[in-house]
C-alpha cells in the first residue's frame, strides 16, 4: 500500500480514474459536478495497489483544511486504503498550518470518520442530493 501527497496535474489520470468510479458511475454524481475548479488549488491524496490507483481525496488549505472528493473504489474498501488517505490529507493540513480539517460527509461513511477521531458538527443536510453532515477535527 503507497499512498502519495500530489497536485491534481501531476495525478490526474489516476484521481479521475478512482472518482469517475465512484462518484460518476457508482453514485450517479453529474460529473459536472464531481470535477471542479478546486481541483487545480487543493492537494490530493492517491493511495496504490500494486500501482494501481485505488483510493484518493484532497484537502483544500485556502478553504480552512475542507476535504474532499474521498473515494475507494468498491473492491478495495475496508482494507485501510481510506484511512490511509485521510492521514495524508490530515499530515498536509498539518504541514500549512491548518488547525483542524473538516468536511461534508456522507451519512453513509460517518461511522469511518468517527473511528477516525472526527465529531459531527451540525445538522443533516443534502448536497448532490444525497444525505451529508459535516464532520471536524483539530489537528495537533
Amino acid at each position: 500500500m503507497k499512498t502519495i501527497i500530489t497536485d491534481y496535474h501531476s495525478a490526474e489520470a489516476d484521481i479521475r480514474q478512482v472518482r469517475d468510479q465512484v462518484f460518476v458511475v457508482e453514485q450517479q454524481i453529474d460529473r459536472d459536478l464531481e470535477f471542479d475548479d478546486r481541483d487545480f488549488v487543493c492537494r490530493h491524496a492517491v493511495a496504490y495497489h500494486a500501482e494501481v490507483p485505488v483510493a484518493t481525496g484532497r484537502v483544500d488549505l485556502e478553504k480552512g483544511g475542507k476535504v474532499g472528493r474521498v473515494a475507494v473504489l468498491r473492491e478495495f474498501r475496508r482494507q485501510g486504503y481510506g484511512r490511509q488517505v485521510m492521514l495524508a490529507l490530515e499530515e498536509a493540513a498539518g504541514q500549512h498550518q491548518c488547525s483542524e480539517v473538516w468536511f461534508h460527509a456522507q451519512l453513509s461513511a460517518v461511522s469511518f470518520y468517527l473511528a477516525l477521531g472526527y465529531r459531527i458538527d451540525g445538522p443533516e443536510f443534502e448536497e448532490a442530493n444525497i444525505p451529508h453532515v459535516v464532520m471536524r477535527k483539530a489537528l495537533n
